[in-house]
């Protein structure tokens, strides 16, 4: 499958993954919020034996298929500060 990855110009480190011809007024309003003016990283084409940084290519295309999407947030910031109890 082709995919189109956006960045969120409102959010750092958060990265939309659509199918090629996707339309993006077709997303929920908060994602149409998020994700606009578009943003285009790159095209991409993903199979199922495809490994992203963060997502196997069988688990992109599953959201992209059930979704018509998959939403790529940063990962939760860990506090260096904090000590084991």
């Amino acid at each position: 499958m082709l995919v189109r990855i956006l960045r969120s110009p409102k959010k750092a480190d958060t990265y939309l993954y659509l199918p090629l011809k996707a339309d993006i007024a077709e997303l929920p309003e908060v994602l149409q919020k998020l994700f606009t003016p578009e943003q285009l990283v790159t095209k991409l084409s993903i199979t199922p034996e495809r490994q992203l940084a963060r997502i196997s290519g069988v688990k992109l295309l599953e959201h992209l298929n059930t979704e018509g999407y998959y939403l790529q947030v940063p990962p939760p910031v860990v506090s260096l500060l904090k000590t084991p109890e």
